[in-house]
């Protein structure tokens, strides 16, 4: 019983869900005696759902966050069988395996949504015991989940915050492996040639004319909708954010200039393509840079910014990527010390 509630005090003196995933697999390695546990996400891109690792532990080793450079979308939900079945008749639980070795799958079902999945791999087969300790970490886990998700979340288009932002975007630069220096061979954790994390900066168009002829509530509307696309246009190992107002950030990993490029024009068309209720059209405009890690987060954010404000006041509706526009001659490379204010 001790050590239960050392675990749970430990689960839940976290303010951040990465700490949350480590604390809770050890929980369940070490009171369950599992072999190996994994947090799962569950994502979505087109119509292919994909499994991807994002905490780990084996065996007496410590827990360790995956390697999200190294994992991408990750391997398609095909390969889980039991758990694809699991998630399409909503079962709390799914197991396969033998007296030797048996597999748990654990949904954590918030609403009607399952979006992560505990995995434990046990010597021999789980028993009534285990199933109850796993059931009680994975109510603490969900319980605890939805309060940093309500915190980390903006109110009105459930999107990540602000605050959120500037943690993501740290992880991302330390993940992000900088180039050697020369002589010197490439790091093992390069990733792919061509292969780089993105940040991207949209501003809605004359938002404020939205606001000033149909009013807020209207405006919140089309807040929300656009919310809803950039969920669906970008894929699930991306990240989107809402600074405030009509300004949005995503965070693109591990694609090509040619393909970032590409699937943020394809949110911009899903948006001037859209009628929106009452307003009609709205267009977009976006400013994106490369994510480079010696370059501080400030100076990254102002990048895309000065893309951004690039889009804006040369025919907005439009995607400008920062590092072909330097290359073009048409910005110069000064790096702001604070982020622009569009209207």
């Amino acid at each position: 019983m001790d050590s239960l509630l050392k675990h749970m005090v430990h689960m839940t003196g976290h303010r951040d869900h990465a700490m949350l995933d480590l604390s809770t697999i050890t929980a369940v390695q070490e009171l369950t005696g599992a072999a190996q546990t994994r947090i799962l996400s569950l994502g979505k891109s087109g119509s292919q759902t994909w499994v991807r690792a994002r905490a780990s532990i084996r065996g007496d080793h410590p827990a360790r966050v995956e390697d999200q450079l190294e994992a991408g979308r990750g391997e398609p939900l095909d390969l889980f069988p039991a758990l694809a079945e699991c998630l399409a008749s909503r079962a709390p639980r799914a197991e396969q395996g033998d007296s030797a070795q048996a597999t748990m799958w654990v949904p954590i079902w918030i609403g009607e949504q399952a979006a992560s999945c505990l995995e434990i791999v046990h010597s021999g087969a789980f028993t009534a015991e285990v199933v109850h300790t796993i059931d009680g970490i994975v109510g603490v886990y969900r319980n605890f989940h939805n309060l940093l998700d309500y915190s980390e979340r903006d109110s009105l288009t459930g999107l990540l915050n602000r605050k959120t932002f500037d943690d993501q975007l740290a992880r991302m630069l330390h993940a992000t492996p900088e180039p050697p220096l020369p002589g010197q061979p490439e790091r093992r954790q390069q990733p792919a040639t061509g292969q780089e994390q993105w940040l991207a900066v949209i501003d809605v168009d004359h938002f404020k004319l939205v606001n000033d002829r149909f009013g807020h509530l209207y405006g919140d509307e089309v807040l929300i909708l656009i919310a809803n696309m950039l969920q669906s246009s970008f894929r699930s190992h991306d990240r989107v954010f809402r600074f405030g107002g009509e300004e949005f950030v995503v965070l693109l990993r591990s694609t090509t200039a040619d393909n970032a490029c590409r699937i943020i024009d394809r949110f911009r068309k899903a948006v001037e393509a859209h009628v929106f209720p009452q307003v009609g059209k709205v267009t977009v405009s976006i400013g994106f840079t490369s994510i480079k890690a010696y370059e501080s987060p400030v100076v990254t954010l102002g990048h895309a910014d000065q893309a951004l404000y690039y889009a804006k006041t040369n025919g907005r509706n439009q995607v400008c990527h920062y590092d072909q526009l330097v290359a073009d001659g048409l910005l110069q490379t000064v790096a702001p010390t604070t982020t622009v204010e569009f209207f």
